[in-house]
């Protein structure tokens, strides 16, 4: 196993994920559901599991077929273009 790379990737999405829509619907159910709150845990755990098993799965198929840095450019556009928008609609 690749630690550093293990860790690269885990500080990214953890920090990535801190204060997003998921992070904020799951503070919301935990809120509303106090006696649940081990099965909100779990729900959102496994669905946070499932959706990046299916990340890794499609990233290593595109991985195979595209070179890794026409990956990486098209991902940091994207990545851009995003933070421009969210720019945009709070500007105006």
């Amino acid at each position: 196993m690749d630690w550093k790379a293990a860790g690269v990737v885990f500080a990214t999405v953890f920090f990535a994920e801190l204060g997003d829509k998921t992070q904020l619907a799951t503070f919301l159910f935990a809120a509303n559901r106090p006696g649940g709150r081990l099965s909100v845990f779990i729900a959102a755990a496994s669905a946070l599991v499932v959706s990046t098993a299916i990340g890794v799965l499609v990233g290593s198929m595109v991985g195979r077929a595209i070179e890794p840095r026409h990956v990486s450019l098209v991902a940091g556009v994207g990545f851009v273009l995003v933070g421009l928008w969210t720019l945009w609609g709070a500007l105006r």
